[in-house]
């Protein structure tokens, strides 16, 4: 199986079929699973024989979907979450403890960002934040205590592109972790194991699902890392259930197909908006215009499904502007079918004060769109319309 290409493991890596002999996938929605007799189970409870146990350790949709996962992103082995912050704070939880330090990029999620300087801090763990691109600050930042350097490439919503090669190589040199938030790229633009990261995140929500059914997150990692956040996982509990298992691992056989035409139309769109007078900049990672281009194209397949731009008349323009979309969904997801607009400023990040938004680059008049599947056209005089 291993020698088929990533488009043919995301459909053909499935689990062994039942006695059924079924084409797809069944569900298996039971929260625990019984045993032969005495013996078989305290065998199971032992490790002695690979068994399940209970749906919050393992369940077979779950572990296919895992199979898939660790596959397509060059992993040795994976494991599920409830959520994609589940996935950043058990990855964490797992394996630091009080007086441990992590370095992270300032352009990071807001819910990330909570964990770090809000939540983290409570049992002595602390983060130091860098600029996105300042590779020397990093390597500075570092210190003995320190564990993991964190960052999200392309990043949420600014799509900062950071060098995973050169980070990598840092990490190695100091003996550290390095975690990456893949979620914008996904592991069909992006593989960031293959350039020197050690853990890759998903938040499975967006567009791994791609249809904004089920909530989701993954983490890919060698086997040795893996056991540590299994371990800690199996007794804290952030499990994902068996059916948005099912959806996930259905949801990837489309995803090489839908992330091309995501890729496509977000392309087209950004060079459009480049052009528009009611716009004073555009951040896309194809674009000649984005600064780290040439980083973008080494490292990803294609520029990924979201555009953000800076809107004329900063916060009242962008939430104006919000308003008179309608084929657009005005919601919190991204990655899915379906075209979405936010306006980071009023929503996601507004519990950030405004020198903390300014810090990683999100100004009152940024909007992010995550566009969808549906005709460019529609898209692009919705766009005009609310212009």
């Amino acid at each position: 199986m291993s020698t088929y290409r990533n488009e043919t493991l995301a459909i053909r890596s499935q689990s062994e079929r039942t006695q059924q002999r079924e084409h797809s996938v069944p569900l298996y929605l039971t929260s625990s699973f019984t045993f032969e007799n005495a013996e078989h189970m305290r065998a199971a409870f032992s490790d002695e024989v690979e068994a399940n146990i209970y749906s919050r350790y393992s369940n077979p949709n779950v572990d296919e979907l895992l199979e898939k996962v660790a596959q397509l992103e060059g992993g040795e082995a994976a494991w599920a979450t409830a959520t994609g912050m589940a996935a950043v704070f058990t990855t964490f939880a797992a394996l630091l403890a009080s007086g441990d330090h992590i370095v992270s990029s300032r352009s990071v999620f807001g819910s990330t960002h909570n964990l770090f300087v809000n939540i983290f801090p409570k049992w002595g763990i602390m983060t130091t934040y860098v600029d996105a691109d300042d590779y020397e600050a990093y390597a500075n930042a570092i210190t003995p205590a320190t564990k993991i350097l964190y960052l999200e490439t392309p990043s949420n919503p600014g799509l900062d592109i950071i060098d995973l090669e050169k980070i990598g190589a840092i990490c190695i040199a100091k003996n550290v972790l390095f975690v990456v938030d893949n979620c914008f790229a996904t592991p069909v633009l992006q593989q960031p194991i293959r350039f020197g990261a050690d853990i890759v995140i998903h938040s499975a929500t967006k567009y791994i699902d791609g249809q904004g059914r089920v909530l989701g997150g993954l983490i890919v990692s060698t086997q040795e890392i893996i056991d540590k956040i299994q371990a800690f996982a199996r007794h804290s509990g952030p499990a994902m259930s068996p059916f948005n298992a099912w959806v996930l691992s259905k949801s990837l056989e489309t995803l090489h197909l839908r992330m091309e035409k995501h890729c496509q139309q977000a392309l087209e769109i950004a060079k459009r908006l480049e052009n528009h007078p009611a716009v004073d900049w555009v951040k896309y990672p194809f674009l000649d215009s984005h600064p780290q281009v040439t980083i973008a194209k080494k490292q990803m397949a294609a520029g990924g499904g979201i555009v953000s731009f800076q809107i004329k008349g900063g916060l009242e323009a962008g939430r104006a502007f919000l308003d008179k979309l309608s084929l657009f969904s005005l919601t919190p997801n991204l990655g899915d079918s379906r075209s979405i607009a936010t306006h980071p400023a009023s929503t996601t990040h507004s519990k950030l004060k405004p020198e903390e938004r300014a810090e990683v680059g999100i100004s009152d008049g940024l909007v992010r769109l995550s566009i969808g599947l549906e005709h460019i056209e529609d898209i692009w005089e919705d766009l005009e319309k609310a212009f």
